[in-house]
């Protein structure tokens, strides 16, 4: 099965990419959308690469990049009472919400601001470019996924 590309995002208060970078490997829990769950469920795959992507920050934007290092499995935390992800539909035996395990990558020595990648040609149709998109796991393209590394490895100096 070819690598895919994603992006995936997260509230730097929540979890930075300077926390992966910390950790080197992360479960990627919390997801209560059933479509972002889908594309974690389903579609991704260890060694798929990810744009980590810094939402609700000044400015939001993609900080770095990632690697899908476990496939899903199911997120326990909905079994856990009084936690902040608890859903009482989840049992262990019928789960509903799945998590996959990331790893760093890279952390970009600036954040590649949503207002560029939204001026940037050839990512005019990049998900998190669109009014009103909020998923937090979305797929991007491999040209995508190029374009935006690109950006965030400016080149040169002075």
């Amino acid at each position: 099965m070819p690598k895919r590309y994603w992006l995936m995002k997260c509230e730097p208060s929540a979890y930075s990419i300077d926390d992966l970078a910390r950790d080197g490997e992360t479960c990627w829990e919390g997801v209560r959308n059933f479509q972002a769950r889908n594309f974690m469920r389903n579609d991704m795959r260890v060694g798929d690469e990810v744009l980590f992507y810094a939402s609700n920050a000044a400015p939001p934007g993609v900080s770095g990049l990632a690697r899908i290092a476990r496939t899903a499995y199911p997120d326990h935390f909905a079994w856990e009472a009084g936690h902040k992800y608890f859903d009482a539909r989840s049992k262990p035996d019928a789960p509903i919400w799945y998590m996959v395990d990331l790893e760093f990558v890279e952390r970009f020595a600036e954040t590649v601001p949503l207002s560029v990648l939204k001026t940037t040609q050839g990512l005019e149709a990049m998900k998190v470019t669109q009014k009103g998109s909020r998923l937090s796991v979305q797929p991007v393209t491999r040209a995508e996924y190029d374009i935006v590394v690109r950006l965030g490895r400016p080149t040169g100096g002075g």
